[in-house]
């Protein structure tokens, strides 16, 4: 038999209690043993008919030693991070949702797991029930990843959808999704990217084989997307997308960034709208490939966090997951001198910039001017935009 510690009973606790228990005897023939929730650990009391198991007191899991495997579902890093190194230390594998707790201790925690045989593994952390770790870690080896890019948070493409499609502006369509609970109360982590950055370092440290800390990355979230570029995106074609993009540049360096995106039709990234999110890999053999589905919420989480705990249970006492190198922040390129396209929207006639923007598309020119660039480097538009009325600039995805 196989005992775990869950800690936390919210959303993603609460899915696991409820798969483990409904799925009992799929989950035996898969795995040759009873899977038992032995310990919850809580800090409020819940009306629930296994109240038997709520503990408060961690040393209890810590030091009991039929708990094989501790799943973490507390969110943020304290004390959760206090609590998943314990855990490791004392031989017990961990299985965790948290993005926060992996982007920032992830190398640290590899490194526990591998000195003591266990394993720390986290599919759940990145897009939810999509199993896009699992494919980078196990069905691309004979590949190079050259590049990832994905719509990583269900909230900030819930809201820029409400904005495409019903004209919504940001101000209300973030009051919709707070309504809906898509939104926290404090949206920022969502809105200002910093979920989206935490999950594409996630990806980015195992397919580059380096901890890349997200507070190296540059970081826009969706707080200025006005609703005039989404209607014009939209007549020809394309919309807005906030990706997280890992980019491998010059063979041995990386960029990496997280932004709001011009994308077109013909992406699959174009088509992901609502809470779902979507992850497009470019690989050198197998070419491009996409994953698609749901990011968030108690079963899909919870799907990830059991199937991680059945690869722990299949594996008991040895390693699957090896882990990355230490930072290197001299792999990471300044994203100011990567060439891409831009959108722009300048409160000046054609007349002022057509001698400043060479081989551009133009899109509007009437209260503003709007266009498309040739590739250029963010550094090189910003000089170019040093005396004109800037109203938007957005990335493009090629």
């Amino acid at each position: 038999m196989a005992k775990i510690a869950l800690l936390g009973h919210g959303v993603v606790g609460t899915g696991v209690v409820n798969i483990i228990a409904t799925k009992a005897e799929k989950l035996f023939k898969e795995t040759g043993e009873k899977i038992e929730i032995k310990y919850i650990l809580v800090r409020h009391d819940y009306d629930v008919d296994y109240k038997e198991k709520f503990i408060t007191d961690f040393s209890i899991i810590e030091n009991d030693e039929e708990i094989d495997i501790v799943v973490e579902a507390i969110g943020d890093t304290e004390p959760a991070y206090e609590y998943v190194k314990s855990a490791l230390k004392k031989k017990k594998s961990v299985v965790t949702s948290n993005k926060e707790l992996v982007a920032k201790y992830g190398y640290e925690l590899m490194q526990i797991a591998e000195e003591k045989n266990v394993n720390f593994i986290f599919e759940a952390a990145v897009g939810g029930a999509i199993p896009i770790i699992h494919e980078v870690r196990n069905c691309l080896k004979a590949n190079n990843v050259n590049s990832i890019s994905g719509i990583l948070n269900g909230t900030t493409n819930y809201i820029l959808t409400r904005m495409i499609e019903e004209k919504m502006s940001f101000d209300v369509a973030l009051k919709q999704a707070q309504e809906l609970g898509y939104a926290e109360a404090d949206p920022s982590a969502d809105i200002d990217g910093i979920d989206t950055c935490r999950k594409i370092c996630i990806l980015a440290d195992i397919i580059f084989k380096n901890h890349i800390y997200p507070e190296n990355v540059y970081t826009q979230g969706i707080r200025k997307v006005r609703l005039e570029d989404v209607d014009i995106l939209k007549s020809i074609g394309g919309c807005i997308k906030l990706l997280g993009i890992a980019r491998r540049v010059d063979k041995c360096k990386i960029f990496i960034i997280t932004s709001p995106f011009v994308v077109f039709n013909e992406s699959i990234l174009s088509a992901t709208n609502d809470v779902f999110n979507a992850v497009q890999i470019e690989t050198d053999n197998a070419g491009i490939m996409s994953l698609y589905g749901r990011g968030a919420g108690s079963l899909p989480t919870g799907s990830a966090v059991v199937n991680d705990i059945v690869e722990c249970v299949l594996n008991k006492g040895k390693t699957i997951y090896h882990g990355w190198n230490t930072e290197n922040k001299y792999l990471l390129v300044d994203h100011t001198e990567v060439p891409m396209r831009f959108y722009v929207a300048l409160d000046e006639s054609y007349e002022k910039i057509k001698d400043i923007f060479e081989d551009i598309k133009i899109l509007c020119a009437e209260e503003e001017t709007v266009f498309i660039t040739s590739k250029l480097t963010l550094k090189s538009l910003n000089e170019k935009l040093n005396n004109v009325k800037v109203k938007s600039v957005l990335r493009v995805l090629d």
